[in-house]
């Protein structure tokens, strides 16, 4: 009991180190921002956008892609340039024009060896001609020169540009918003909610302060990681980083905020204040960040590029929101002391927070309200987020078509369709497929034989081309040599370019390849196959395979860490289990939301990755502020009491941090990308789902319903 006393008295702390520290720790950070900043438009240079790039080097396509450059002299992404006018039949002169205009493209920087020629298809109302683009080449210049050369010709039709180039330039046209719209939303949406929850005019800035100069800090250290080759940065990892440091730091600073402000009304000097609410801080701030960085880390079992990307990505932005939180923000308002709460000052005055405590209108009521009712409201709120789980029944989320990527107008989709319309769908795309020379015969065979394969070539040598037709173009029983061309062979293997029925992005050119991979791996294992398809293929399939590793891995090591911080066994159980449900909820509505009200085409496996991610590491963090507290009153008055006061103490920050998450979610929908758009909703309708009914509602109403014996094994809890 001494000691508690002795620990309880307030610290004096000489003047020299009240200046010198938050003085040396603002320049610190001033310092880190003013170096980051810059970095805000540089990070868009270390980000591919290329799928090829997030498999693993064990993936059939990306063997295949490896395999490419023993046929190439050159790795090359084709740009397919499709003309139509409205579905009319096309001049002579028209497709002359086309044919003799296009074959200047080749001039182009960037573009490798000469156009092909131009294909016209059988009704005559669409041509296209393939322009190859160099790997490495910059495929926004590039596109941008076809543009520019296609308008300053003579053709007078209406042209797409489709293909990986185009759908590579739609994708980074609908990121280019990602470094200056996305952050000015977020930032907006999250200074107007802290105007609304502080109603002061001083600290909204200092908290935003707080969590931009932490992004700075992330941003800097993510770039060079990025440049150095050491993580893989994409545009939705790259949008997801700005998103996640700016809500955590600000959740982590409101926590901070509000338990500093309790603390002024018990400590005359303010200072005093702000190391008790540091000290009593510090623990759930470090476990809610640790657990989300845990959470994170976990993404490093993935085999998904993307996905692995993602999980040093965000663990260093978490860590940087958890420093500046506890370094950047103290300091801060040390130098403001009482008065960065103007004009809603807290005074020192002994027992004043509990008397305004009492006069609270919302969280008093709510209190009461699970005390009298617990058992009724835990039961009640379980069956709802149980029947809202149904919607799982429909979640789509096995993959969808690359030309679905990109929200609203998409000129590669536009080009697609046109394809689809007037010629097999994988033209200008085809699937590729190494295969030992002597069994040639029997892969063209089977090839031929699948009803999904339109067309198949060979790259030979002395064509003009560089292919020969063979298998369903080729006259039947015709050898395998055409006009002195021969098929090229390097080191006992062939290379074969099968255009396929389907659209190379679709669903039905993906059940194609896993048709052909175990048909051909019938004739020899050694045959392997690849390109756009098959990349494609290969992604879902890998993504498939991350969510059933991770998902389990990051439940084991969060309950591990609940079970550690709360020196519990079945409270991390029960909580965990809550946020589980509620995600599961989550699920089920985003799944009718995405169908039937938005109309969404289906959904990426790695969207239920991350938003389990998101919702279950960052659902916890509210579970955290709120049971830490909830832990430390019952050791003073008994879990039941403890757990309202808990409540009392944590719900409106709870609340406010909740919907400041959300809102900094939400911000990832004016980047109009699928996958963004469907995790804004996830996590936005999550977290809200979470703070307002689970952490609110249906967690307090538990603990009060068990009582003491919700800390099993631990004994060291009042009988009240």
């Amino acid at each position: 009991m001494k000691n508690k006393k002795t620990s309880d008295k307030p610290r004096i702390v000489p003047k020299y180190y009240r200046v010198i520290i938050p003085l040396l720790l603002i320049i610190t950070w001033f310092a880190i921002a003013g170096i980051g900043g810059p970095y805000f438009g540089k990070i868009g240079d270390v980000a591919s956008n290329d799928q090829s790039t997030f498999l693993p080097a064990s993936a059939e396509s990306t063997q295949v892609a490896e395999e490419l450059k023993k046929f190439q002299d050159d790795t090359t992404i084709p740009a397919i340039i499709v003309f139509s006018n409205n579905d009319e039949v096309l001049s002579a002169e028209a497709i002359g024009t086309i044919s003799t205009e296009t074959r200047q493209l080749a001039d182009l920087q960037g573009a490798s060896g000469p156009t092909s020629p131009a294909i016209v298809s059988e009704d005559k109302k669409a041509v296209f001609v393939i322009v190859n683009m160099a790997s490495g080449t910059d495929y926004k210049e590039f596109a941008a020169e076809i543009k520019s050369g296609l308008d300053d010709s003579s053709i007078n039709v209406t042209y797409n540009i489709t293909g990986p180039v185009g759908f590579l330039y739609d994708l980074g046209k609908a990121f280019s918003g990602i470094d200056g719209l996305l952050l000015i939303v977020a930032l907006s949406v999250v200074f107007i909610i802290l105007i609304i929850v502080y109603r002061s005019p001083l600290l909204p800035f200092l908290v935003l302060f707080t969590s931009l100069f932490a992004l700075c800090a992330a941003i800097l250290v993510v770039y060079y990681l990025a440049k150095a080759g050491i993580v893989t940065l994409n545009g939705q990892v790259q949008g997801i980083l700005f998103i996640l440091v700016i809500g955590a730091a600000t959740d982590y600073a409101l926590l901070f905020v509000s338990r500093y402000r309790e603390e002024l009304k018990k400590y005359e000097k303010p200072y005093q204040a702000l190391l008790a609410g540091w000290k009593h801080s510090f623990e759930p701030i470090v476990a809610a960040g640790g657990t989300v960085i845990a959470g994170l880390l976990c993404l490093l079992l993935s085999d998904l590029n993307s996905n692995k990307a993602l999980g040093p990505v965000g663990a260093i932005g978490i860590t940087l929101a958890i420093v500046s939180a506890l370094t950047l923000l103290p300091s801060l308002l040390m130098v403001f002391g009482r008065s960065v709460f103007w004009p809603r000052i807290p005074h020192y005055a002994k027992g004043l927070f509990h008397k305004e405590e009492k006069q609270s209108k919302i969280w008093p009521v709510v209190g009461n309200f699970v005390a009298k009712h617990s058992r009724a409201i835990w039961l009640s709120t379980t069956v709802v987020l149980i029947v809202c789980s149904f919607g799982l029944l429909q979640l789509k989320a096995d993959g969808i078509a690359q030309s679905e990527f990109v929200l609203g107008k998409s000129d590669a989709r536009d080009g697609q369709a046109v394809i689809d319309q007037h010629f097999p769908g994988g033209s200008g795309t085809p699937a590729y497929v190494i295969v030992p020379s002597n069994q040639i015969s029997d892969a063209i065979a089977t090839l031929d034989a699948d009803t999904g394969v339109a067309s198949i070539s060979a790259r030979a040598d002395n064509s003009p081309s560089g292919t020969v037709p063979v298998g369903k173009t080729a006259t039947p029983g015709a050898s395998f040599a055409f006009k002195d061309a021969t098929i090229k062979d390097v080191n006992g293997e062939a290379l074969l370019e099968v255009t396929l029925q389907d659209a190379a992005d679709s669903e039905a050119a993906q059940s194609t390849i896993e048709r052909i991979r175990s048909d051909l791996h019938e004739v020899d294992d050694a045959i392997r196959v690849g390109g756009t398809s098959a990349v494609q293929l290969d992604t879902r399939t890998t993504a498939e395979r991350d969510r059933a590793v991770v998902i389990p891995v990051v439940l084991v090591v969060i309950t591990l860490i609940l079970m550690v911080l709360l020196r519990s066994i079945l409270a991390p159980l029960i909580l965990l289990a809550t946020t589980v449900l509620s995600f599961a909820a989550t699920l089920g509505i985003s799944a009718l939301v995405f169908n039937h009200l938005l109309g969404f085409p289906g959904a990426d496996p790695s969207v239920v990755l991350y938003g389990f991610i998101f919702l279950v590491a960052l659902g916890i963090d509210y579970n955290i502020f709120l049971m830490t507290r909830v832990r430390e009153e019952s050791l003073k008055h008994g879990t039941r009491k403890g757990t309202m006061i808990g409540l009392i103490a944590t719900g409106g920050v709870i609340t406010s941090a909740g919907i400041v998450l959300a809102s900094t979610f939400a911000a990832l929908a004016v980047i109009p990308i699928l996958f963004l758009a469907q995790l804004a909703f996830i996590v936005a309708f999550g977290v809200l789902l979470d703070t307002i009914i689970v952490r609110s509602l249906l967690v307090p109403a538990l603990a009060h319903d068990i009582g003491n014996k919700i800390w099993w094994p631990s004994k060291k809890f009042k009988k009240k």
